[in-house]
C-alpha cells in the first residue's frame, strides 16, 4: 500500500512538473507590434511595468488610473521606449460611468481594441477585518464589478479583432487567508467569474480569449508597505510579473501562475487541509 501511495505521489508530481514546464506555442514579440491595448491601474506597480513592456514592443497603448499627473509621466516614458501611440485617461473605477468612459476613449483613440488588461485594485487595509461593510462593498465595485463591466463593454470590439481579455488576479483568490478579507473576496470573485466566462465563450465559439494571471507576492511599493511586520514572504519583481502577464495574453493561455511556487501551492491546496490552514495562520504575526 505504501508503495502504491509513493508511486501515485511521484506520478502526480511528475505530471505536474511536465504540465508546468511545457511551454506550448512560443512567444513571438513581433506579434505585439502595433496591437491596440488598454491597461488599467497603470500609474504604478505591475500596471506601469505592463505599459513599459508594451511600449518597447511597439504597441499602441491607452493607460488609465485615478492620478492623471502620474499617468502623464508614464505616457512620456512609453513614447520614449517606442510605443506607436501612448495616451492616458483618468478614471475612478468606483464610478460605473468612468468605467464605460475609459473603454469608449480607448476604442475611439485606438480605432478598436486587441487587448484589455484588467489590473487595477482599490486600496484596502492589511489587518484583521473590522466589519466595515461599506468598504467591502466599495472594494467589490473597484476590484470586481468594474472588471466585469469593462469586459462586457469591450467585448464587441474584441470580437471584431479576435482579441483578448487579460485578468490580473492573485494567489489570495485561491486560498482563504487572514488580514485581507475584502481583497481576498474580490479575487475569489474574479477567478470564479472569468473562469466560468471562459467556458461560456468557448461553448459559443467566441474568438475572444480570457487569460487569468494568478500572482504571488509582487514587490510593488503598496504591497511591501502593507505586509511589513505582518508576514515575511519573499517578493518577486513587478517587471517580471508584467512580462509573464503579457505573454499569457499573447499566447491566449487560459491561466498562468507567477512565480512557479504559486502553481504548486494551488495544486496541493486541498491535500492536507489541516496542515495547510495551520501553516497559513502560523505565517502571520498577530498580537490580540
Amino acid at each position: 500500500m505504501k508503495l502504491l501511495v509513493k508511486v501515485f505521489v511521484f506520478g502526480t508530481l511528475s505530471a505536474a512538473l511536465i504540465a508546468f514546464l511545457w511551454s506550448g506555442p512560443s512567444f513571438n514579440e513581433e506579434s505585439l507590434k502595433g496591437v491596440r491595448v488598454l491597461v488599467t491601474g497603470a500609474s504604478t506597480g505591475i500596471g506601469e511595468q505592463l505599459a513599459y513592456h508594451y511600449a518597447r514592443l511597439g504597441a499602441q497603448i491607452v493607460i488609465t488610473a485615478r492620478r492623471g499627473h502620474v499617468l502623464k509621466e508614464v505616457v512620456k516614458k512609453c513614447q520614449e521606449l517606442g510605443a506607436q501611440k501612448a495616451l492616458y485617461i483618468e478614471g475612478d473605477m468606483a464610478k460605473p460611468a468612468d468605467v464605460d468612459r475609459v473603454v469608449d476613449f480607448a476604442e475611439e483613440q485606438l480605432k478598436g481594441l486587441d487587448y484589455i488588461v484588467l489590473n487595477h485594485i482599490g486600496p484596502s487595509p492589511y489587518q484583521m477585518w473590522d466589519g466595515d461593510l461599506d468598504h467591502t462593498r466599495w472594494l467589490m465595485q473597484v476590484n470586481f464589478h468594474s472588471y466585469v463591466q469593462m469586459a462586457v463593454k469591450a467585448l464587441p470590439a474584441l470580437e471584431k479583432s479576435n482579441g483578448s481579455i487579460v485578468v490580473v488576479s492573485s494567489m489570495l483568490g485561491k486560498f482563504c487567508s487572514p488580514f485581507a478579507l475584502p481583497y481576498i473576496a474580490t479575487k475569489f470573485a474574479l477567478n470564479g467569474f472569468f473562469g466560468s466566462l471562459q467556458h461560456e465563450l468557448m461553448m459559443k465559439n467566441s474568438n475572444v480569449s480570457i487569460s487569468i494571471c494568478i500572482l504571488g507576492l509582487i514587490d510593488t511599493d503598496s504591497a511591501m508597505e502593507k505586509i511589513k511586520g505582518v508576514i515575511d514572504v519573499v517578493p518577486y519583481p513587478a517587471h517580471d510579473a508584467a512580462w509573464e502577464i503579457i505573454k499569457a495574453g499573447a499566447l491566449r493561455q487560459t491561466e498562468i501562475f507567477y512565480p512557479s511556487y504559486v502553481y504548486y501551492a494551488v495544486l496541493f491546496r486541498d491535500w492536507f487541509p489541516y496542515y495547510r490552514d495551520m501553516a497559513i495562520r502560523n505565517s502571520y504575526t498577530y498580537q490580540p
